[in-house]
């Protein structure tokens, strides 16, 4: 059997072979490497848009040293990037917001360190920080927006509130949310979604129509007046019913004096005072139709059995120590009267839940200090 001879080929042939595989190669090697930097890059949980961003800037390695970070995965994909920023993007907390890079390298430009930046998006809407990043550079802003509760909107309130009053920069935070540092009925909110954490004051209402869900009528036995009909929401009524028993057990007799008011009631309170006392008193002591706790059906003066003055009964001693074990407050005590906006009152109870009311109680809270710092969370 004849063997077959291989043809050779010339020599021009074997050029054009080798000029092909140097050619792959030079396509392969570049692929290859954007395929094993892409891989990397998802990794490190870069999507498809940003990795492509990253390899075209040729900021690579700086990225991979960085590591994984939303920010840079949101900035890097911009036409406003600037890879010379890219260590402050990497140290700046990623917020969802519109015009994200533009509003970062302002921010830059004004002097704000990238930890100052992180707060100011952070308690900002995209419509509050456009309008922030044209203001000049704020000192010292750390120092209202470390709380959590903080509002980048209000920043020349609480400059202006802590210029004036040189409260705490908590307590400046925490006032300028709840409106202190303006005057009282102004600016004002009407809320009528009924919750057992809505909060009423002189800055929060309800409408003429409001009424609150599930009233039900206070049994006779736990009513000062057992000829006079009182309400309140189902769920408050039953915190009461399970407190006056609590206190019973005790040997203290708890019972409600005035509970639930509509509008209608509170005009013929608000006006009853102020004919009799006038507008200092009203000012001090008695809330405008539709600003009234009572309208709620969450709130009632409480009475003692034993005693007509209840701050000298035995039961409000009891009602001090205990209230919150059931959800209940004292709405306006001694001593934070410039804060509620209502003189001490010993007999008015707000019921707020157990947990509230027992992190109120240890903490020394008002209501309304409670709502500014973890209820309001709007921007």
């Amino acid at each position: 059997m004849k063997k077959v001879k291989k043809k050779k080929l010339s020599k021009v042939g074997r050029i054009f072979v080798k000029l092909c595989i140097i050619l792959l190669i030079l396509i392969l090697i570049p692929t290859g490497i954007h395929i094993y930097k892409s891989s990397n890059l998802k990794k490190l949980n870069y999507d498809k848009e940003a990795i492509s961003n990253i390899l075209e800037k040729k900021v690579y390695s700086e990225v991979l040293d960085i590591g994984e970070n939303k920010t840079i995965n949101a900035v890097v994909k911009d036409k406003e990037f600037d890879k010379d920023l890219l260590e402050k993007y990497a140290k700046i907390t990623y917020v969802d917001q519109d015009h994200l890079t533009s509003n970062i390298n302002q921010l830059l430009d004004k002097g704000y360190n990238t930890s100052e930046i992180s707060l100011i998006l952070s308690h900002a809407t995209t419509e509050v920080i456009d309008a922030f990043v044209k203001k000049e550079y704020i000192e010292n802003i750390s120092n209202y927006l470390k709380f959590d509760y903080a509002k980048t909107r209000y920043i020349d309130r609480y400059i202006e509130y802590y210029r004036t009053t040189r409260e705490s920069y908590e307590n400046v935070v925490t006032f300028v949310n709840i409106g202190l540092d303006q005057e009282y009925y102004t600016d004002t909110k009407i809320n009528d979604k009924y919750s057992t954490d809505m909060l009423i004051n002189k800055y929060n209402g309800v409408s003429e129509n409001f009424e609150p869900d599930h009233l039900t009528k206070i049994p006779n036995e736990y009513c000062k007046d057992e000829t006079e009909d009182q309400y309140l929401s189902e769920e408050a009524l039953t915190a009461f019913e399970e407190m006056a028993e609590a206190a019973k057990a005790e040997g203290y007799t708890i019972l409600a004096n005035s509970a639930y008011r509509s509008y209608q009631d509170q005009e013929e309170v608000y006006q009853t005072y102020y004919d009799l006392y006038g507008e200092n008193y009203v000012k001090k002591y008695a809330a405008r139709p539709g600003y009234s706790e009572h309208q709620t059906g969450l709130s009632l003066d409480v009475a003692s059995a034993n005693s007509n003055i209840f701050e000298e009964s035995k039961e409000f001693t009891w009602m001090f120590e205990n209230a919150y074990k059931y959800g209940f407050v004292l709405r306006f005590p001694k001593g934070k009267e410039n804060i509620t906006g209502f003189q001490y009152e010993a007999w008015h109870y707000r019921y707020v839940g157990k947990d509230i009311a027992t992190y109120m109680y240890e903490n020394d809270l008002t209501f309304d200090e409670y709502y500014a710092r973890f209820i309001d969370t709007e921007k």
